[in-house]
């Protein structure tokens, strides 16, 4: 069994439901990922259906690939229709300009294969260089931020995007500690600074190196852009499915569904968020569950 075929895809049949996934349709899977989603996805579409994915991680889209190609075997003549997209979601209103679709699907974050490799420095838990790009080829990376930022700089982003109250001595510490090269190495530096807090459950440098994340792959104004596009892509009767795994994320979508259901846009299909322990998945199969809320929405 290949990486790709191991995933747990987060929230699975919950956001096939919410998706409200029927023949022929045509669904958007804008964070491909490993398509594990967008396999499920498939399987209810049929061949009168078409599947879009957009995932703008070069090493995911070709893993994707073969899971769907490794599924048309499967299907045969039962395959939907599949575009893939390899670039940011945040121009898939630009990219499906004048197409429109009955389900868009984003799964933000990042995922558990690219926490899991070392070369790509998502992760503190293994040795990698600083990089944490979503798409290796493109941007500046974590280490030139890290590197490179003034200190005031470093620690604002640490403080807005990790949510990190100990923001200012971390960058303190960071920049005295300059070069700083490796994740094993930023993640001693943070803790050495950080310290433990009384009751703290994570790492100390979990925070911060979200910040750095969400910084280098600007996260935060990729779903903002797909949230804005969302109601031009989709039908009337059209879902969209958001799963978010911390506030920042979380908060945006909340705040985009409720000002459009106020503007008679959505209508609000979940009062409060679903989260993994009332479902199938369970925090005990997805570690990354855990953390995961999802929202849904229906097109006026």
């Amino acid at each position: 069994m290949t990486e790709a075929a191991k995933h747990v895809p987060v929230l699975l049949q919950v956001a096939i439901r919410m998706l409200n996934v029927r023949l022929g349709g045509v669904i958007v899977d804008a964070t491909l990922g490993y398509a594990g989603h967008a396999s499920e996805i498939a399987r209810r579409l049929g061949p009168e259906g078409k599947l879009i994915g957009f995932d703008r991680d070069p090493a995911a889209m070709e893993l994707a690939k073969q899971r769907l190609d490794a599924l048309r075997e499967e299907l045969g003549a039962g395959m939907p229709e599949v575009v893939l997209h390899d670039v940011e979601f945040s121009r898939a209103g630009e990219v499906l300009a004048g197409e429109k679709v009955d389900g868009l699907l984003a799964d933000f974050g990042v995922s558990s294969m690219q926490l899991n490799e070392a070369h790509r420095g998502f992760s503190f838990q293994a040795e990698g260089p600083l990089d944490m790009r979503m798409n290796p080829r493109q941007g500046a990376t974590a280490g030139q931020v890290v590197n490179q930022s003034g200190e005031k700089e470093l620690a604002d982003l640490i403080y807005e995007f990790g949510e990190e109250r100990r923001s200012r001595r971390i960058a303190r510490a960071i920049v005295r500690s300059r070069p700083v090269t490796t994740t094993a190495q930023l993640a001693r530096v943070v803790a050495g600074a950080a310290g433990a807090m009384k009751h703290e459950r994570i790492h100390p440098a979990t925070r911060t190196f979200q910040a750095l994340r969400i910084y280098v792959n600007a996260e935060l104004s990729e779903i903002d852009a797909l949230l804005g596009a969302a109601p031009g892509l989709l039908k009337p009767g059209g879902r969209l499915v958001a799963i978010s795994f911390h506030s920042l994320e979380d908060r945006r979508v909340k705040d985009a569904l409720r000002e459009g259901a106020r503007q008679g846009i959505w209508e609000v299909l979940t009062r409060k968020p679903v989260t993994a322990e009332a479902e199938e998945e369970g925090s005990d199969r997805n570690p990354r569950a855990r953390s995961a809320k999802l929202r849904a929405a229906e097109r006026k």
